[in-house]
């Protein structure tokens, strides 16, 4: 009977062991037991199966070569740390399954006590945890980021639990306002007192709002951090609603000086850009001394006042008025005076002109006024002559009386029906008619002068036609010390090489264009081709200077220095001793101070300049003091008589000793005979030029001739 019943126990036992073993084994978790001292006494066919070892090997210590390096360490601390206390084991760690691939486990262990709580056995499994780590590092880094962003951003957030009053910031919040969780304890009223008074009240009424009305809001207000640091920043608050009542407002903080800083930045600039437009508006449509309108505004006035004339059928006049004798108050009282006085005239003329009429400052001391809605061409006359007064009138300053008067043209339109630019040249021409028939007076545009006019405007399209056709030549001729036989120079002279009247000399072509723009170009293209051939002769082994006759209307240009420095760049193997220019002395009739620096500035350029025709103007010996010239030349019709004539020869002796008195060089123009040499060198002056000595030639011709010439046997000393 014994025996029967230990064999059903046996039997029993064993059933409940095949049970057990079968339940282990389909159980997702890696099983198994160890005995006291840590040594595996069972592992399920889990385990078996997920790391491809035998039973024996998983008891054995082949388990621990599964476990992922970097987790080893802590996993055999920890177990030796159970076993020894009998606390209960638990680690997340790293196992290599049958794949070669690592994966997460979490393992864990509890100890069976006997009745003196000594351990009898342990029991532990181990569970995949890898799909649960990956959920939980993909939550960090997307924390990670959405942190990362926040601060990039400088957008916080922040929670209100509107039952509670509890307020929750995000850690960007902290950040913004300077603070950090441990510093600071938010809370609505103690948020609302860093900001700015204005901002403060903006802020408590959109909150109220949102509590009591459930209103969101989205504001850009000013603020200080804890720190007491300035900021802007954008907040936004989301109400939550349940019955009809806010029950939690959520929404953002976001730090954006930078972007109001920029926009400030902007709203300056902007506001200078329309200041700095407005002043260039003012500075293209007004003149800077007067405040006149200037040229542009007064062509945009000239054809508004035509369409008005055409509309109502009534005439205007275009008034040009030029003063006479301003250049005379610039030279003997300065530019101040004149400045003075040309604002003083055209305040005058302003005030007596009417509201409809336009004046307006075109440059210098010329003035256009046009009058509107003249029922005749007569009803003009008197604010002519309210003009004329105004214009007349004396000034004193400094304690120094300066009077001027005034030249006026006009035209009247539609009489003169052409358009605004034809009236005003229309106009410009009556008003030197007036000046020449004896100025302070004005005088109407007619057809006669139109045509004499016309004629000269087709004159100086011939003249433009022939510098684009290439028909200006230089002829040149020599200059010559007569005494030392030497060939000192040649001056470059123009003439028109044209192809019906042949070579046309420069007397018939050049008046047309004196004071015109095209005798800018033509005067340009006369130094730029004698640079072109003193670097032509340099290369064959002539070092010959070259003078240049300079009209003084491109000598009183203000750019003419820096053009000439232009045209010396262009030609960079040509010293510029080699180039002189000469100009005439009644160039600086009208302001000597001004040719006077212009002179300056082209000698610091390196070249020289000569008087031409002295002692035919009116003042020789004020120009000799004070132009920088480096030498003198005598006007041949002094030197063409001086044999026979008294008067010529004590002029060419009064010459020759003021050149000598200020340190300056004398040439003789217009050197016909062996005797004019003769006659000059016994007055004192070695250097010469005329047919004498040569006639102006080709610069083919110069090479032979410098090869021929000899001065006369009778010129040696």
């Amino acid at each position: 009977m014994r025996i029967l019943d230990q064999n059903r126990v046996e039997s029993i036992l064993k059933n409940s062991e095949n049970h057990f073993r079968k339940l282990c084994d389909v159980t997702p978790q890696q099983l198994w037991t160890a005995d006291p001292d840590g040594a595996l006494t069972y592992v399920n066919k889990r385990v078996t199966d997920y790391f491809a070892i035998s039973s024996e090997e998983a008891l054995d210590t082949g388990w621990q070569k599964l476990i992922h390096p970097d987790d080893l360490q802590v996993v055999l601390q920890r177990w030796t740390h159970s076993i020894q206390t009998g606390e209960p084991y638990k680690l997340d760690f790293r196992l290599k399954g049958a794949d070669g691939v690592y994966r997460w486990h979490i393992g864990q262990a509890l100890a069976e006590f006997d009745g003196n709580g000594e351990v009898t056995e342990w029991f532990g499994s181990n569970t995949d945890i890898t799909d649960r780590k990956e959920i939980e590092q993909a939550s960090l880094t997307i924390s990670q980021l959405l942190d990362q962003s926040q601060q990039i951003a400088k957008v916080g957030g922040w929670e209100l639990n509107v039952v509670t009053g509890d307020l929750f910031w995000t850690d960007e919040t902290y950040r913004l306002h300077d603070t950090s969780p441990e510093k600071f304890n938010p809370s609505v009223e103690a948020g609302v007192s860093y900001f700015l008074p204005e901002s403060r009240e903006l802020i408590s009424q959109a909150l109220d709002s949102a509590i009591n009305e459930c209103k969101n809001y989205d504001l850009e207000l000013e603020t200080f951090t804890t720190q007491g640091r300035k900021i802007d920043i954008r907040t936004t608050c989301t109400v939550t609603q349940e019955g009809g009542k806010a029950i939690r407002l959520t929404g953002i903080f976001q730090d954006i000086t930078d972007q109001k800083n920029i926009q400030r930045e902007l709203e300056h600039t902007n506001h200078e850009l329309q200041q700095t437009n407005s002043a260039l508006k003012h500075i293209a449509h007004y003149d800077s001394l007067t405040h006149l309108p200037n040229r542009s505004l007064l062509a945009d006035r000239m054809q508004q006042a035509m369409k008005h004339s055409k509309r109502n059928g009534m005439a205007m006049a275009v008034a040009f008025l030029d003063l006479d004798g301003f250049k005379e108050i610039n030279d003997n009282y300065g530019h101040t005076v004149g400045d003075n006085l040309l604002i003083h005239i055209a305040s005058k003329m302003k005030k007596r002109l009417r509201e409809e009429d336009s004046l307006a400052r075109i440059g210098g001391d010329e003035f256009v006024v046009v009058l509107t809605d003249l029922a005749q061409p007569v009803d003009c006359e008197p604010l002519l002559n309210r003009m004329l007064e105004a214009a007349s009138e004396p000034m004193i300053f400094d304690g120094n009386t300066v009077q001027v008067s005034a030249s006026i043209g006009v035209t009247i339109y539609p009489q003169d029906s052409v358009d605004a630019d034809q009236l005003m040249r229309h106009a410009d021409q009556a008003m030197y008619v007036a000046k020449q028939v004896g100025k302070n007076r004005y005088h109407f545009f007619d057809t006669e002068q139109d045509e004499a006019v016309s004629i000269q405007r087709e004159s100086l399209d011939n003249i433009r036609s022939a510098l684009e056709r290439r028909e200006f030549v230089l002829y040149y001729q020599p200059k010559v010390n007569m005494n030392a036989g030497e060939v000192i120079g040649v001056e470059a002279l123009i003439r028109w090489q044209h192809p019906v009247r042949g070579l046309v000399p420069p007397l018939e072509f050049l008046p047309a264009i004196e004071g015109h723009a095209i005798s800018l170009e033509i005067g340009e293209w006369v130094v730029d081709t004698a640079l072109t051939q003193i670097s032509q002769w340099r290369n064959m082994g002539i070092d010959l200077p070259v003078s240049v006759n300079i009209s003084a209307y491109q000598l009183q240009q203000d750019n003419f220095s820096a053009r000439l420095a232009e045209l010396l760049v262009a030609h960079p193997d040509v010293e510029p001793r080699f180039l002189e220019l000469e100009i005439l002395e009644t160039s600086a009739l009208d302001d000597v101070q001004h040719i006077s620096t212009i002179m300056s500035a082209c000698m610091d350029l390196g070249v020289s300049f000569a008087l031409d025709d002295f002692g035919t103007g009116y003042s020789s010996l004020t120009y000799l003091r004070r132009l920088p010239a480096n030498l003198i030349k005598i006007d041949q019709s002094f030197v063409r008589d001086m044999l026979t004539d008294p008067d010529d020869l004590a002029i060419i002796e009064g010459v020759i000793a003021l050149t000598k008195s200020f340190k300056r060089n004398v040439i003789a123009e217009g050197v016909e005979t062996i005797e004019h040499g003769a006659a000059l060198l016994e007055l004192g002056c070695e250097l010469a030029q005329g047919y004498g000595i040569a006639k102006p030639m080709p610069a083919s011709d110069v090479p032979a001739w410098l090869n021929g010439w000899e001065a006369d046997i009778s010129w040696q000393a």
